[in-house]
């Protein structure tokens, strides 16, 4: 499905960019707020935030570098803001989260997250704080305990096997999710490394792909982890 590059309010008030999908049949549909890479709001992004509209949900995907300054200090802001669990990005994903609620498409009981990489660490993050109704990590950074998911959504998660900086913790969240209680769906795939999902071109993600991570597309793994996105968000959120 095509995305739109749209504004919407941030938490302060000031516009913020986004790429947003939606099916056009004048349905309510589940609303999806889609987390970016370390990279930012790039094609990719754009293209996985169609792929969800495509499975019947409004998707948004805001862009948490759009701030006064130059990137890297944005990219710097915003992983220290992960880092801490508060701050300007959680508030600007819970204005995304609004924005998302008030489009005449969506249902705005039924809202979603899922992220990639950085994004990931975030959608987590994200869920235990938000009224959220499913989350969705892939290779994103996972809390070293229980409380600091406490209140968190029912979870998937998608990590690579030959991902070396990730893989525990893809691990670590299956264990954590499990001593809470709390239904989720977290797969390691062995065969692949980081970003398996993602089809990003160019000098960094060429890094990313002879270092420690074995940043690279797989077909299989995206493949299959799109079949368990559909299967876990319509249980939990519907279509």
């Amino acid at each position: 499905m095509t995305t739109t590059d749209i504004t919407f309010p941030a938490h302060d008030g000031r516009p913020m960019r986004a790429a947003y999908a939606a099916p056009a049949d004048g349905q309510k549909h589940p609303g999806v707020i889609v987390i970016h890479e370390i990279f930012g709001l790039n094609d990719d992004i754009r293209r996985i935030t169609g792929k969800i509209a495509d499975l019947g949900y409004a998707a948004l995907a805001p862009d948490l570098y759009d701030r006064d300054g130059a990137r890297l200090i944005c990219i710097a802001r915003t992983l220290m803001t992960l880092n801490r669990g508060e701050g300007d990005a959680f508030q600007d994903l819970d204005a995304a989260r609004k924005f998302l609620q008030q489009q005449p498409g969506v249902d705005s009981a039924r809202i979603g997250v899922i992220g990639f990489c950085m994004g990931g660490g975030f959608a987590l993050m994200f869920a235990a704080r938000a009224p959220i109704g499913v989350a969705a990590t892939f290779y994103g950074d996972v809390p070293k305990t229980t409380e600091q998911l406490r209140g968190v959504c029912p979870v998937l998660g998608g990590y690579g096997g030959q991902d070396r900086m990730f893989v525990a913790q893809g691990r670590r969240l299956g264990k954590l999710l499990t001593e809470m209680g709390v239904d989720h769906d977290v797969k390691v795939y062995e065969d692949a490394g980081h970003s398996f999902m993602s089809r990003n071109s160019g000098f960094l993600p060429w890094i990313g792909k002879i270092g420690p991570m074995k940043a690279e597309y797989n077909p299989e793994a995206a493949e299959d982890s799109w079949k368990r996105i559909q299967a876990f968000f319509g249980r939990h959120l519907g279509h």
